[in-house]
């Protein structure tokens, strides 16, 4: 598949996900965060496309690239961080499309090397990425690149360790399941509503079906838990004006389930590989 092709599926997924609303809790083309606003997001979807060419063109050094796209996005946005949990999972399929098939990406993140996790740990260098507190080869600590290097843990090898309290870690280690389902969810639900609307169906499905990680790690089991049950709420009683009060509630709250919209990013690029790039 072209690599231009791959790339511009790639944006336009980042564009579609950060413009669909109401997405309870997070940023969209309806509201801003204080310190974080949709144009640093579009800033980086437009920006970062030289890396995603690249990325298609490439079969390996998945680390790098996702440092050089977390560097050519704050560059862009201002030094925000706008996709970097994106970038996670978007790099491998976009490297494993360019060989021709979205799938391989399984094992291309098994074939990382320590190098790939030596690159992961520089990108944190360009923006500011919320982890919590973690006890083991903490980004924040300057000995963990050293110690990566002497345990000989190849970036595959960290996302398993970080599986446990990640989402995004976890569709590294198993299979990148999410991101697929909610490729196909999206697939289904363009046939009988709006794309705007088969987004925030999809987002909500996949908070209801998981906490997001981001909230556990910010907030606490608990607050994440009630956050997917109203989530699952919203499902089943489908109306656009409760969706967007629980929008204003934990926008309001400050919860941002992150993490879930990084995936459904991921997910909107596999839908948009199939050709289904028609904007209903």
């Amino acid at each position: 598949m072209n690599p231009s092709y791959i790339a511009r599926c790639a944006q336009l997924a980042m564009i579609l996900e950060v413009s669909a609303t109401p997405k309870p809790g997070n940023v969209d083309r309806d509201h801003d965060f204080v310190d974080i606003k949709y144009e640093h997001f579009l800033a980086s979807a437009i920006g970062v496309r030289p890396v995603f060419e690249k990325a298609a063109m490439s079969d390996n050094n998945v680390g790098s690239l996702i440092r050089e796209a977390v560097e050519e996005s704050a560059k862009w946005s201002g030094g925000k961080n706008t996709h970097f949990g994106t970038f996670l999972l978007i790099m491998p399929l976009i490297m494993a499309t360019g060989k021709g098939d979205v799938c391989a990406a399984s094992e291309i993140v098994q074939k990382t090397t320590v190098e790939d996790a030596i690159e992961f740990y520089k990108a944190f260098e360009c923006v500011d990425v919320y982890l919590g507190k973690v006890e083991d080869l903490s980004v924040k600590d300057a000995t963990s690149i050293d110690e990566i290097g002497r345990r000989g843990l190849a970036l595959y090898d960290i996302m398993q360790i970080s599986a446990e309290r990640d989402g995004i870690a976890q569709e590294w280690v198993h299979g990148f399941s999410r991101t697929l389902a909610g490729a196909r969810m999206l697939a289904e639900k363009v046939k009988e509503m709006s794309m705007n609307n088969a987004i925030v169906y999809t987002y909500l499905t996949l908070l209801a079906e998981q906490p997001d990680t981001l909230v556990q790690r910010k907030f606490g089991s608990s607050v994440a838990e009630e956050v997917s049950r109203k989530a699952s709420t919203m499902l089943k009683d489908w109306d656009i004006n409760t969706i967007r009060q629980f929008d204003d509630e934990l926008i309001r709250r400050r919860i941002n389930p992150g993490t879930t919209a990084d995936i459904v990013a991921a997910s909107l690029f596999v839908h948009l590989l199939e050709g289904c790039n028609e904007i209903a």
